[in-house]
């Protein structure tokens, strides 16, 4: 999603350094936006106002914010540091100590809307660190977020987001067990759909995902394994302030069952083949 987030900030008129563990990706960017590439975090962070990231998980945002050739270690004093990933509200505590020793303000920022949403840059973002630095960051953000909004102190975008994906997977398993439901019924899935969209039951994932569900097709949208990986994140989280997510438990041990079955790359509304698949 970093890929056609930084194209939008190119295409505006910034001056954007890329960095990417895949170095042939950094390049293909640059052959595409322009700017240039960088071979560490550091290097692409040296001379930047703002660096924003967007990687997988706790110890991937580690290692590209610490260490020798972490950007922490080559941004100029007064700098942002934005993180567009989601990981737990706890690392971005953890790094946001770390910055603001360094001179650093950081935000932590997850980001919601998919691979879709980054292209046409109509993103969400859950912005959670200081204010002041929030109002300069955010009209850089809008460039590819329509609504771009501080929740709190740093751990408010991530908890955030962690609400997000609760509720995203809690819908996306009822709207998969309605339309296995209206199937064996013998009623017609995509009328259905139609139907019950106009009414109580309407959202995002029943327009957009429910025709697709009942084609058979997941090769797109958001992994499998990135949204167990997230839910492992919330759970973490619930544990720790006493919530109770018996649903969100329950979808997180069936997205387990999609990656024993090898489909840990398809769209995370794939939960409905373990309803439909003997």
């Amino acid at each position: 999603m970093g890929y056609p987030m930084a194209g939008h900030l190119a295409r505006a008129g910034h001056e954007v350094t890329v960095y990417n563990r895949t170095h042939s990706k950094a390049e293909r960017w640059v052959k595409e936006y322009g700017g240039r590439s960088a071979a560490t975090p550091r290097a692409a962070a040296e001379v930047a106002d703002i660096v924003f990231s967007c990687v997988g998980n706790d110890g991937d945002l580690r290692a590209v914010t610490l260490g020798e050739d972490g950007a922490f270690s080559g941004m100029r004093q007064g700098a942002i540091y934005a993180d567009h990933s989601t990981v737990s509200a706890n690392v971005a505590r953890e790094l946001e100590k770390i910055a603001r020793a360094a001179g650093l303000s950081f935000l932590d920022a997850p980001i919601s809307g998919g691979q879709a949403g980054a292209e046409k840059g109509i993103l969400t973002v859950m912005v959670g660190g200081d204010a002041a630095a929030f109002a300069t960051a955010q009209p850089v953000m809008a460039h590819y977020g329509r609504a771009v909004t501080l929740m709190g102190p740093v751990g408010a975008g991530q908890l955030t987001k962690m609400v997000n994906q609760i509720t995203i997977v809690g819908l996306v398993q009822s709207l998969a067990e309605g339309l296995n439901f209206a199937t064996r019924a013998g009623l017609d899935a995509k009328k259905v759909v139609d139907v019950i969209s106009k009414g109580a039951a309407q959202s995002w994932q029943l327009e957009n995902r429910g025709p697709t569900m009942i084609d058979d097709k997941f090769d797109f949208g958001f992994a499998v394994d990135w949204m167990r990986k997230d839910l492992q994140i919330c759970l973490d989280e619930g544990r720790r302030n006493g919530s109770l997510m018996p649903v969100t438990a329950i979808v997180e041990q069936w997205y387990g069952r999609l990656q024993e079955q090898g489909h840990g790359r398809l769209d995370s509304s794939s939960l409905m083949k373990l309803l439909t698949e003997k």
